[in-house]
């Protein structure tokens, strides 16, 4: 039977589905400006070519509304925020879990990025760097001289007391946490982002890019600094690289 009210509300409904689900060509370029994406990255991403991406962004095609739709959801997913039919933003809460090898050498581009741009230090603690290195496996030396050409570099990593694993003592300052208050949960701030890394049966790193979350644990970490032992300089000093992460793959 036919219903006018009801139908008057699935119109509605239909249209504020349509509605959020459009997206402008300016605010697809806005997105990408955002999260430093390239035509070619979100095309990786979405599975559109990057010649398809181009004449969208330009006007010159006028893309299909499950085109626009599967657009947005790569940038929803990256933490964009669509506003009305013109405006764009960053969430303020995104949480990232990278987990396997991937996600683990994903993980450590983004600290570079990080080092690289962002003058604040980049703090690290309850890390295991031998651990970390063998997550890393064949890109563990790789990442320490990405970082040792990083412009702005300023790191502080805090381990436990006796750890003579030093592979970051050419642009990073060692500092021990007592025994007995080791806590095998890592974690590390830099730039707006907070990671844990939890070492399960597959690690996972989980990364929280809010600005406030990362500030408390900024403070956290320079109360532990204040308080922890500075290792002997010659165990820092005569440390080595392993010479199975120095050989070529």
């Amino acid at each position: 039977m036919y219903n006018p009210e009801q139908n008057h509300l699935q119109g509605l409904a239909k249209g504020i589905e349509t509605q959020r689900m459009t997206i402008t060509t300016a605010q697809i370029r806005g997105a990408r400006g955002l999260l430093d994406w390239s035509q070619a990255e979100l095309s990786r991403r979405t599975g559109i070519s990057t010649t398809s991406i181009g004449n969208i962004e330009s006007g010159h095609t006028q893309a299909r509304e499950s085109t626009l739709q599967t657009i947005r959801k790569s940038f929803e997913d990256g933490g964009i925020e669509f506003m009305g039919s013109d405006g764009v933003r960053r969430r303020n809460l995104i949480v990232e879990i990278l987990s396997g090898a991937e996600g683990v050498k994903k993980f450590s581009y983004d600290l570079y990025r990080a080092a690289d741009s962002d003058a604040r230090p980049i703090l690290q603690a309850y890390v295991d760097d031998l651990q970390f290195a063998k997550l890393l496996g064949e890109e563990a030396y790789p990442h320490v001289q990405r970082m040792e050409k990083a412009k702005n570099l300023n790191f502080r990593i805090l381990q436990k007391e006796g750890d003579d694993y030093f592979p970051a003592k050419n642009y990073a300052k060692y500092r021990w946490i007592p025994e007995k208050s080791f806590i095998a949960v890592p974690f590390m701030v830099y730039g707006e982002k907070l990671a844990i890394i939890v070492f399960e049966t597959e690690p996972k790193i989980i990364v929280i890019s809010y600005p406030l979350v990362a500030e408390v644990y900024r403070l956290q970490f320079n109360a532990l600094w204040e308080a922890a032992i500075i290792p002997p300089q010659n165990l820092v000093d005569d440390f080595k690289i392993p010479q199975k992460y120095l050989e070529e793959k």
